[in-house]
C-alpha cells in the first residue's frame, strides 16, 4: 500500500499522466481531416506541450530543494507559483486563454465537449492536491481575470462553439476562485459545470447548430429540446431557481469576508448572462406562432442522446439539493 499511495503522489507520474492524456487527444481533434482541425490540433499540442514542461521545470526545482516528490509536498513558493501558472496555461485560465476559442472552433462539437470538461480534470486535480501551498492571492487574481474574460469575449460572437470557450473560461474563473476558498466546493463546482456544459452540447450536437442563427431553426427538429435548452442557458448563466445559481451562491457565501472581490465577480457574471439569454432569445424568436423569413432545415433523424434527460434534469432541477450535494462533497 505504501507503494501504491507513493506511486500515486509522485510529480513525475502525474507529469507522464498529463503528456498521455495530451498525446491521446490529438488523433480526437485531428479526425475530420479537415485544415481547421490540424491547425487546432497544432495548437493545442504546442500550448499544451509548454504547459507541460513548465510543470516538470517547476516540479524538479521542487525536488532540487526539498529532495523529494511527492506532489503534496510542494512548499517552494517559487514552484507553486510557476505551477499554478503552467495549470491555468493548460485550463485555459486569463490571461493564457487565447488558444482556447481557436482550438474549440477548430474541432467538432464533440471533442470541443471532451476539451472543455473531461481534459480539465486532470490539471485541476493537480491544483486540488497541492492546494495547501497555493498563493491564494494568485488564485484569486486568476479567477477574477478569467470570469471577466470570459464575460466580456463571448459578447461579440456569433459561433457557438466559440461562445461556449468563453463560458468556458468564464467558469473556470469561478473555479479557481472556489478553490482559493473551499476544496470541498471546488468539486461540487466543477461537477455541476461538466454537467450544464454537458448539457448544452448535447443540444448543439442533435440539432448540429454551429452559429447563433442555427439556433433560431431548433423548434422543428424537437420543440421540447429547445424549450428545456433555453432553460439550461439560463441556468448556466446562474439564475436561480436554477442548478446552475447554486456554485455561484456558494462561492459568494465564501467569498463573504472579501466584499470587493465579490462585488467585481458578480459585475462580470453580467456579460455573460447577456450573451446566453440572446441565444435563449434567439431559440425562442421563431417559435410558433411566430413566422419566420429563413428556411427551415428539416431533418427526420434527430440525434439525441440516450442521456439528454438525466443530464437535462440534473441542469435544470439541483438547487433544492444544495444543502445534500454541499455537505457531501
Amino acid at each position: 500500500s505504501t507503494i501504491i499511495t507513493m506511486s500515486s503522489n509522485h510529480w513525475l507520474l502525474a507529469w507522464l499522466g498529463l503528456e498521455l492524456n495530451t498525446l491521446s487527444i490529438l488523433p480526437i481533434i485531428m479526425k475530420p481531416n479537415h485544415p481547421r482541425a490540424t491547425e487546432a490540433t497544432t495548437k493545442y499540442f504546442l500550448i499544451q506541450a509548454v504547459a507541460a514542461a513548465l510543470i516538470l521545470y517547476a516540479t524538479t526545482m521542487n525536488a532540487w530543494k526539498t529532495g523529494q516528490w511527492t506532489i503534496s509536498y510542494t512548499p517552494m513558493p517559487a514552484a507553486t507559483t510557476l505551477l499554478t501558472i503552467a495549470v491555468a496555461l493548460k485550463l485555459g485560465l486569463a490571461p493564457t486563454h487565447l488558444w482556447y476559442p481557436e482550438v474549440m472552433q477548430g474541432s467538432t462539437t464533440g471533442t470541443a465537449l471532451i476539451i472543455s470538461t473531461w481534459q480539465k480534470i486532470a490539471p485541476l486535480s493537480l491544483l486540488m492536491m497541492t492546494h495547501n501551498n497555493l498563493n491564494t492571492n494568485l488564485l484569486l487574481a486568476l479567477g477574477l481575470a478569467s470570469a471577466t474574460v470570459g464575460g466580456l469575449g463571448g459578447l461579440n460572437q456569433t459561433q457557438t462553439r466559440k461562445i461556449m470557450a468563453f463560458s468556458s473560461i468564464a467558469h473556470m474563473g469561478w473555479l479557481i476562485t472556489a478553490l482559493a476558498l473551499n476544496q470541498a466546493l471546488t468539486t461540487l463546482t466543477m461537477i455541476i459545470y461538466i454537467t450544464m456544459t454537458s448539457t448544452i452540447f448535447n443540444f448543439l450536437a442533435a440539432t448540429m447548430t454551429k452559429t447563433i442563427s442555427d439556433m433560431g431553426m431548433s423548434w422543428p427538429i424537437s420543440p421540447p429540446l429547445t424549450t428545456t435548452t433555453m432553460l439550461a442557458l439560463v441556468s448556466l448563466a446562474g439564475l436561480p431557481p436554477l442548478t446552475g445559481f447554486m456554485p455561484k451562491w456558494l462561492i459568494l457565501k465564501e467569498l463573504s469576508t472579501l466584499p470587493l472581490i465579490s462585488l467585481l465577480l458578480l459585475m462580470t457574471s453580467l456579460p455573460s448572462l447577456f450573451f446566453y439569454t440572446r441565444l435563449a432569445y434567439f431559440m425562442t424568436i421563431t417559435t410558433p406562432p411566430t413566422t419566420t423569413n429563413t428556411e427551415y432545415k428539416w431533418r427526420f433523424n434527430t440525434n439525441i442522446k440516450p442521456n439528454t434527460t438525466l443530464i437535462m434534469t440534473s441542469t435544470l432541477l439541483l438547487l433544492p439539493l444544495t444543502p445534500l450535494l454541499y455537505n457531501t462533497t
